[in-house]
């Protein structure tokens, strides 16, 4: 492959040049750092250590927190060090190299999220096929599947984006190394670069979307029209109402990102940061389950017989 890149390095503007505002970033950003390590951390060891959780939406939900920790680990050391420095500069190669990642953790987290989604589908929609349909090895299937295809994305957009010309300017208007930003900045032609970021991403994205949204219009419906019972009616909402609430915090900034014309940062926080903080405390705090093998754990840990 020919590199024709002129440039050995980019500088991250990141979020603010304002030295102030820098200091209370720095520590703002590495509690949720931390926050997202501690939390998705502890919810990884749980599944892994309690054998009644040995079960496909924990197995998932360990998944989901590995990726969680992973997100937010692919841009925000970086992002403290920019904050201690006058310059945040990254080589060419490692900005390929965080941009990869970025979106192989973004796109295998899309896929996971709808796979969570028809989880729930057969386990509320189907539950005498749940364990055949949700065997062992089709939940193997299935999180090699959305890995599989994340790493298909992320090689294809970083392969796209090192066959670009890079002459100058070295600015990059943004605290991570994304495609939109890195685009703006190229010498050469960038319309085949867009249009296959924008069919991408957009199969990509609003497949998952679409089939995590039909996933719970048909368990609502089969809710309101074929559960009787309110307790039955409350315990699959409940199973439901923390899924669906990671899903909107995910996707409702992450296509915004990628469909709108011009690159923000806001979005890239939400869906790659905050929300990988929020994920622990949605799923512990609306999953009685959970929450109970937590604060057993807890307690064998702190005050050990």
């Amino acid at each position: 492959m020919d590199n024709k890149t002129e440039v050995s390095d980019f500088i991250l503007l990141g979020l603010t040049n304002l030295q102030g505002l820098k200091n209370f970033l720095f520590s703002f950003f590495l509690l949720l750092y931390m926050a997202n390590v501690l939390g998705n951390g502890a919810i990884i060891v749980i599944v892994v250590a309690k054998p009644r959780l040995h079960t496909p939406m924990y197995f998932f939900l360990g998944n989901l927190s590995s990726l969680d920790i992973c997100f937010s680990t692919v841009a925000v050391p970086k992002m403290l060090s920019g904050f201690l420095s006058e310059n945040q500069t990254i080589s060419f190669a490692g900005c390929l190299a965080q941009l990869h990642f970025f979106h192989l953790v973004g796109s295998t987290e899309a896929m996971l999220l709808a796979v969570m989604a028809y989880d729930r589908y057969v386990a509320i929609c189907k539950p005498l096929h749940y364990e055949l349909v949700m065997s062992s090895r089709a939940c193997l299937f299935l999180a090699a599947a959305t890995w599989s295809s994340g790493f298909l994305h992320a090689l294809m957009s970083t392969v796209m984006t090192s066959r670009l010309h890079f002459c100058g300017p070295n600015l990059v208007p943004h605290f991570v190394c994304d495609i939109k930003p890195l685009l703006s900045l190229a010498c050469s032609s960038t319309h085949l670069n867009l249009t296959l970021l924008n069919i991408d991403a957009g199969v990509l994205s609003l497949s998952s979307f679409i089939l995590t949204l039909f996933s719970y219009i048909y368990i609502i419906s089969f809710l309101l029209l074929k559960v009787q019972s309110r307790e039955s009616r409350r315990k699959a909402f409940s199973t439901c109402t923390s899924h669906l609430t990671v899903v909107f915090l995910f996707y409702m900034p992450s296509i915004s990102n990628y469909m709108i014309p011009f690159p923000d940062m806001i979005p890239t926080l939400m869906y790659s940061i905050i929300t990988s903080v929020l994920n622990p405390l949605i799923y512990t705090l609306r999953n009685k389950e959970m929450k109970t093998a937590l604060k057993k754990f807890l307690n064998r840990k702190l005050f050990p017989k």
